[in-house]
């Protein structure tokens, strides 16, 4: 199935009914009181979370949504019937913005969850409400408010603990084959990953936690060059980045250089993504001499002037990973113990993601345009004649 990860939707709840003029007419009872009845309240729209679903691509071919509206009230004091809730179903770890004000409506993380997109009209009053003790035979009702109408934005971020960062071929995807079950297409070419992968990589028998990964990025993915402005969105969802780096690149390109451009590109990114936490892998030792691999590792390491954690792995050997994925996995039970104990950290961690969330959406906007003002310069670099008067003679 095509993966699509942003699609654009409009909903819109149901009106609710109109009350009920009326007055009860029976058998030897020929002026009877006021008796209609309020209309129903209109049908709500919700997104609920779907385990089964892991693409957007349905809301292509199916872009409006509509809820039920409530019934109008009847006599008899009948109350009309409310319209029906609409739930549709999204895939976890959807981003709900509404296209008029940028606003992030929220976050849907957990399977199951709901989130309230478009609330129903209110029902109009019957006649019936209307009766005092000055007005017997009220003649007023009211109608029904229209539901609210909204122009929605749905992203679809990867939602892992683990994000694998680094330029192509790296050797994310051999990483996460060494740990985890997943399978993602390997080969000595780079760009061989164009989707997120995601693994699942246990620790001991009842820890596990989910990696992700992400397509390669290179110098220039911020401001949308390659794939990067596509994927650097979904490493907002993760907790820790690991940044892997080749210590024996075919090119014999300064690893320490190809580090620095990452990290330029996560900055201008976002810099609240920037300052997530990230560790640093060295990996393909295992192409080097040990003695010439210490010696890389240092280099890169002084250049980098790297304060963080440090891992020396071979992803192709396994050679260190199982520590690499046990210090993972202490960090993450670690992180899920403060949040749960720590209301500071845990508000800390809820005004960083805010953050995230807006610059993230920024630079998207600011990608689009500065690639669309590139494409219309060079289709103007094309025209040879768009200075030339050209006169269309029919013979």
């Amino acid at each position: 199935m095509k993966f699509v990860d942003e699609a654009e939707i409009q909903v819109e709840a149901g009106k609710g009914g109109n009350g009920c003029m009326s007055f009860l007419r029976e058998k030897f009872i020929e002026k009877g009181g006021p008796d209609g009845g309020d209309g129903g309240d209109g049908g709500s729209i919700y997104l609920v979370t779907d385990e089964s679903l892991n693409t957007l691509v349905d809301f292509r071919f199916q872009p409006r949504y509509r809820a039920k509206s409530g019934q109008q009230g009847r006599g008899r004091q009948c109350t009309g019937a409310s319209g029906e809730d609409l739930e549709v179903r999204v895939p976890v770890g959807t981003s709900i913005y509404a296209v008029e004000t940028d606003e992030l409506l929220g976050d849907l993380l957990k399977p199951g969850e709901r989130l309230l997109v478009a609330r129903g009209g209110k029902h109009g009053q019957g006649n019936t409400r209307f009766k005092t003790s000055t007005n017997r035979a009220p003649r007023q009702t009211t109608n029904g408010t229209p539901g609210e109408s909204r122009q929605l934005l749905l992203q679809m971020k990867v939602v892992a603990d683990v994000g694998l960062l680094g330029l192509p071929n790296a050797g994310k995807s051999t990483l996460i084959r060494a740990v985890s079950s997943a399978t993602p297409k390997v080969a000595d070419y780079p760009f061989t990953t164009l989707i997120p992968n995601l693994g699942v990589v246990r620790a001991g028998e009842d820890n596990s936690f989910v990696m992700a990964d992400i397509p390669g990025l290179i110098e220039g993915a911020s401001e949308g060059a390659g794939l990067g402005i596509r994927f650097l969105k979904h490493l907002a969802r993760t907790r820790v980045l690991l940044h892997l780096l080749d210590i024996a690149p075919l090119d014999s390109a300064d690893p320490a250089d190809a580090a620095i451009a990452i990290i330029r590109e996560l900055e201008n990114f976002s810099t609240a993504l920037s300052e997530k936490e990230r560790w640093l892998v060295l990996n393909k030792t295992d192409l080097l001499p040990k003695e010439e691999a210490d010696a890389v590792c240092d280099a890169i390491l002084e250049k980098l002037g790297w304060q963080g954690p440090v891992f020396k792995i071979s992803a192709v050997t396994g050679q260190g990973t199982k520590v690499l994925a046990e210090a993972l996995m202490q960090s993450i039970n670690e992180a899920d113990l403060r949040l749960e104990d720590d209301e500071e950290y845990r508000q800390q961690q809820l005004e960083q993601d805010q953050k995230m969330a807006y610059e993230i959406r920024q630079s998207i906007e600011a990608a689009k345009i500065s690639w669309k003002d590139k494409r219309d310069h060079h289709d103007d670099e094309l025209d040879d004649d768009h200075d030339v008067e050209v006169e269309y003679v029919r013979d």
